[in-house]
């Protein structure tokens, strides 16, 4: 299928597939109100089509690329989901490597999130994308599944099996013991939650779009944080600046960008929401500060 970008279509048929990518319509109310879009020869199944991933986008390094190793591995979260299994990308050349911890979006561990980790051991990490769906069976091939199997989650369960892929991480033969923690959507209000949570073991945090946590909590943030939010996703914007706020009281480093004229979940490159600029610019940013914050 041809790739759509988000300026061919209406602002309000992108809004429609966020909230209903964030649980806030059922799909027989994303038809329904999709439907008043479906003018001319455009029908809902060329909409509903065009809006979801498509995966064979997202690979911008191959499994067998021969500058990392990968394999999936499987990690006790005793707190949490049981044996929790992810995928484990590094450099197929070196000793040791700073790591990063992945964290993936409200739908378990599918092909963007282990394609960013690849792209984390072609520049010289060791990434862990751990699957929270694993005690269900596992990331289902299918988005709406996995949304609805993530739902079924307990939070905190889940919180403890990303806790329990830190300190795996943290103490892995291969690791310097610098720790960074990246994120998307749900991943994202992760990576703040780790820094409340492990603030000894997260050494660097990057939260794209993520809901920010409770500003009682931002004293308890040792981490420096780069912050990645998009123009047009008012709902995290609406938090920004008190949090925000409350870093700087609390004299917490941290960086914030947000780029203008795009949508919540901009980096993700299998649907059109994503925007390649931004996406691209945000990711040169990521990869500088974990090595300016994990390499050195």
């Amino acid at each position: 299928m041809e790739r759509r970008t988000a300026n061919q279509f209406d602002q309000r048929v992108l809004d429609l597939y966020d909230d209903y990518a964030h649980g806030r319509m059922t799909r027989r109310e994303y038809i329904g109100r999709l439907s008043a879009f479906a003018v001319g020869g455009l029908t809902v199944e060329i909409l509903l089509s065009s809006l979801s991933p498509n995966y064979a986008w997202a690979q911008q390094v191959k499994p067998d690329d021969p500058r990392i190793k990968t394999e999936t591995i499987t990690y006790s979260s005793s707190a949490g989901g049981g044996e929790i299994k992810g995928l484990l990308a590094r450099p197929s050349e070196g000793e040791t490597f700073p790591a990063v911890l992945v964290i993936h979006e409200n739908r378990g561990l599918n092909p963007y999130i282990e394609d960013v980790a690849r792209r984390l051991a072609v520049e010289g990490f060791m990434a862990l994308a751990p699957d929270a769906l694993t005690p269900l069976g596992g990331y289902p091939g299918n988005d709406d599944e996995g949304r609805a199997m993530q739902a079924k989650r307990d939070g905190e369960e889940m919180t403890e099996d990303f806790i329990a892929a830190a300190k795996w991480l943290d103490e892995h033969d291969m690791s310097t013991g610098q720790l960074g923690v990246v994120g998307f959507c749900f991943g994202g209000s992760m990576v703040y939650r780790l820094a409340v949570r492990i603030p000894e073991l997260v050494n660097a945090g990057v939260p794209f779009y993520g809901r920010q946590p409770k500003l009682a909590d931002v004293p308890t943030i040792q981490a420096p944080l780069l912050i990645h939010n998009a123009g047009l996703d008012k709902r995290i914007l609406d938090g920004t600046a008190p949090f925000e706020a409350a870093l700087t009281e609390n004299k917490k480093p941290f960086e914030a960008y947000v780029y203008q004229g795009v949508n919540h979940g901009f980096h993700n490159d299998t649907t059109p929401r994503y925007d390649e600029d931004a996406a691209n610019l945000a990711w040169k940013r990521t990869v500088a500060f974990f090595k300016k914050h994990l390499a050195s």
